[in-house]
């Protein structure tokens, strides 16, 4: 025998399946291609830059402005990453210096949308230094921490921002909560992703609480184009019947829930090969249980979001039962998050179905309930009534989609740039102002005892 077969993690399959950690993102770690893909494993959607990303590739480079700002973008960009064009398209200059390790989901470059210039891996800090960006903006999720920590710490005096998503539990399971902390007492600015991620880390690092530069802005909002597309006519219009849509993974849609809805007269649409390939006792079960009540679909891209989900009713978000009984210091991640299907679903106007959990802090039920734009139930019986309540979806729906401008970037990319300019002064001058800040902290958070949650994901 000349040879065997070697089972290790730099096999190429294991780069491409997502299922065994691969994915595009990962693809073009590795390989670096110049320009889009064309890219469909045999469990993942069916992914294609070059028609999704033309209209922004194809155009002209914005002028700089006058005042223009360099922003150099650290680590990932996770979903919807063209939207950071509406910073290049307000004449500022966007380059990037990625991490090496992302998820499927996390976009890292070359950037597929073009208009932003890479910097070497290799050789980065010299890089930096040669090209004095006026702003670092680091993002986004915990796998990028070791990188944006390493790039914060070998900073040649260059303003910071550090913006969280998903998430400090993360980092504590994984063992970067360290960095994660110096993260968040060392850069310039900080970004959160929910008023309720920003409090939480206020009690559990209450040194935070003295920063003087930082923000609540959600980490993945999508380009506010695709917004920009006809809707269809509801499915309920036609059969009478009440049409929900889940955009993404289950997350807690069981296939009892599914049987439950199916005896209301209720469908439940699964969108996504990629997660479909995953869940195949799950739909094998509820297919039994529910019958024509559950539909499969293919995942759909940007260019789709509101023609295709127009058609429904109102849209899952993740379903959970909180825990933390309203103290924040013991809260979970899926109590801090802002999944990012609230987006999604956002553009088509869609309701948001969650489980109602009254008593607790949920960062997505406090959103919908200050937009009057979901429904939070207590069971499937009491969501089935409500979502049979006459007038009911119709005043959802046409509340969603009167805010749907502030689930865009671009309705904050002024104020993202604003806030750069902020930290660049501050960087410059020094003195760190405590009076006038046009950001403002969150009142009265509570004292940190450093909470269970810490030893939870």
């Amino acid at each position: 025998m000349t040879s065997e077969w070697v089972d290790h993690p730099a096999q190429r399959h294991k780069i491409v399946r997502e299922t065994l950690g691969g994915g595009l993102n990962v693809y073009r770690s590795r390989y670096q291609p110049p320009g889009p893909l064309r890219f469909h494993s045999s469990v993942g959607n069916q992914i294609d830059e070059v028609a999704l990303y033309r209209e922004f590739r194809d155009r002209r480079p914005t002028p700089r402005a006058a005042d223009g700002l360099r922003i150099l973008l650290v680590g990932e960009l996770a979903y919807n990453p063209e939207r950071v064009l509406a910073l290049e398209e307000r004449g500022h200059s966007l380059y990037g210096l990625w991490t090496q390790e992302p998820y499927w989901f996390q976009a890292v470059g070359p950037q597929p949308f073009g208009h932003v210039r890479d910097l070497p891996r290799r050789g980065w800090r010299e890089a930096v230094s040669e090209l004095r960006p006026d702003v670092i903006y680091a993002l986004l999720n915990w796998q990028t921490v070791p990188f944006a920590h390493e790039v914060l710490s070998d900073n040649p005096g260059i303003p910071f921002v550090w913006h969280i998503k998903e998430s400090p539990q993360h980092c504590i399971a994984e063992g970067t909560w360290p960095k994660l902390v110096d993260l968040h007492l060392r850069s310039d600015g900080q970004i959160y992703s929910s008023p309720e991620t920003r409090e939480w880390f206020e009690a559990v690092v209450p040194a935070t609480r003295h920063n003087p530069h930082a923000m609540v802005l959600d980490g993945d909002l999508p380009k506010r184009e695709w917004f920009a597309r006809p809707a269809s006519k509801r499915l309920s219009d036609v059969d009478g019947e009440v049409h929900t849509v889940v955009p993404g993974r289950l997350m807690g849609v069981e296939p009892s829930t599914v049987a439950d809805l199916a005896a209301q007269r209720i469908h439940v649409h699964f969108y996504g090969n990629i997660f479909q390939s995953g869940s195949k006792a799950w739909i094998e079960e509820a297919k039994a249980r529910a019958g024509r009540f559950l539909h499969l679909h293919p995942g759909v891209d940007q260019r789709e979001w509101v023609s295709e989900f127009s058609k429904y009713d109102a849209g899952w978000l993740h379903v959970f039962r909180s825990s933390n009984g309203g103290d924040l210091r013991t809260a979970k991640w899926e109590d801090l998050n802002y999944p990012a299907r609230i987006a999604t679903l956002a553009s088509a106007g869609l309701p948001l179905l969650q489980l109602d959990n009254a008593g607790a802090r949920v960062a997505m039920q406090t959103l919908a309930d200050e937009l009057d734009i979901g429904v939070s139930f207590s069971d499937t019986e009491d969501l089935g009534a409500q979502l049979h309540e006459p007038g009911v979806l119709d005043r959802l729906q046409a509340n969603f989609w009167g805010a749907r401008a502030r689930f865009t970037f671009d309705a904050h990319a002024d104020g993202l740039v604003e806030f750069f300019r902020d930290v660049i002064e501050s960087r410059e001058t020094r003195p760190a102002p405590t009076a006038g800040r046009r950001y403002r902290s969150v009142a009265g958070s509570p004292a940190s005892k450093f909470p269970a949650a810490l030893r939870t994901r």
